[in-house]
């Protein structure tokens, strides 16, 4: 494949290949790309894929407590009676433009009243299918239920958008919705970067320890230093001391996390940790928020399910320029 291949309109078409499953406003959140990271100041989260096992539903949320509602989620355009409208389901490669998408009822109406959960209404991740790109946003809704943001994506290809979100009704869960997106330029496919337990992003230093395995929960450690000493002052970011995001390698199946204990409660670092259950084997990308000296920064690691992370290994080149969400 040359390595200038042209992706046009037809883009949707090319994203295919990415995957099998199909998968979408103030503020931008952290960002994983191949360039060196940027410094973030905010929490950035195919068409219809058939209906995932129950036990695969859901956003994979984690309250503080680590019990886990669902192992993945987003593998999904609708469920539970709520669809996600990606209005924007192109954009340009370098350029930034604004992406829309509305939630919509089983009454086929724009939802307009979402439960405030970790501080925002609704989370969105952006991804690429390769996982080399990351985005965690937070867009502004509209009174008509339009929800909007600002994105630029680094390079052509194509992307997997989740709308991480609970509805304001009465029985309501909490619900990850995912949507493609195909982005145009000039395409070079990229592997998976390689596992790794170290991770660097903005001088900082975050070594990952445990194993995920499938269907069993385990504790996973991230400890953050900075040069060479331990970083015990993390704020709190979203009512937590970090975020957690996995993606499962080829589906982009999703799975959010959030850490065991909460801020008053746990110590502010330098170890922050996690109770989280893969739900196949494979290989997954995991995404760590965390917020330092006013600052939220992104580190990412690629690991195995069922092999420890306890050796550092040549850090994997990633996107994390930082567009967070407020």
């Amino acid at each position: 494949m040359h390595a200038g291949l042209k992706i046009t309109a037809f883009a949707a078409a090319l994203a295919a290949t990415f995957g099998t499953a199909y998968g979408v406003g103030q503020g931008m959140g952290p960002v994983v790309d191949d360039e060196p990271p940027a410094r973030h100041d905010t929490h950035a989260s195919g068409g219809d894929a058939a209906q995932s096992p129950p036990a695969a539903r859901g956003s994979g949320h984690a309250g503080h407590s680590g019990q886990e509602s669902a192992p993945a989620g987003g593998l999904q355009i609708s469920e539970g009676g709520y669809t996600l409208d990606l209005r924007t389901p192109r954009l340009e490669a370098g350029r930034t433009a604004d992406l829309r998408f509305t939630v919509r009822g089983d009454d086929g109406r724009p939802v307009t009243a979402f439960r405030r959960e970790h501080d925002k209404e609704l989370h969105l991740i952006v991804a690429s299918r390769d996982l080399n790109t990351y985005r965690h946003l937070h867009p502004t809704r509209a009174a008509d239920g339009t929800w909007s943001i600002p994105v630029s994506l680094p390079r052509a290809g194509g992307y997997r958008v989740f709308a991480d979100f609970t509805p304001d009704k009465k029985g309501a869960e909490n619900l990850t919705l995912g949507a493609d997106l195909a982005v145009s330029g000039s395409y070079a496919p990229r592997d998976l970067p390689a596992p790794n337990a170290t991770a660097t992003t903005d001088g900082y230093q975050v070594k990952l320890g445990g194993a995920l395995r499938p269907g069993a929960a385990r504790e996973l450690k991230l400890t953050v230093s900075r040069g060479g000493r331990p970083v015990t002052d993390l704020q709190p970011y979203l009512g937590a001391y970090g975020h957690l995001v996995a993606l499962r390698s080829g589906d982009l199946a999703y799975l959010h996390v959030h850490p065991n204990g909460e801020p008053g409660t746990t110590p502010a670092g330098p170890d922050i940790s996690f109770t989280a259950t893969a739900p196949s084997s494979g290989s997954y990308r995991l995404f760590l928020d965390f917020k330092h000296e006013g600052k939220v920064h992104t580190a990412a690691f690629t690991v195995r399910t069922g092999e420890a992370a306890a050796a550092p290994a040549q850090e994997a080149p990633h996107d994390s320029s930082a567009e967070h969400g407020h």
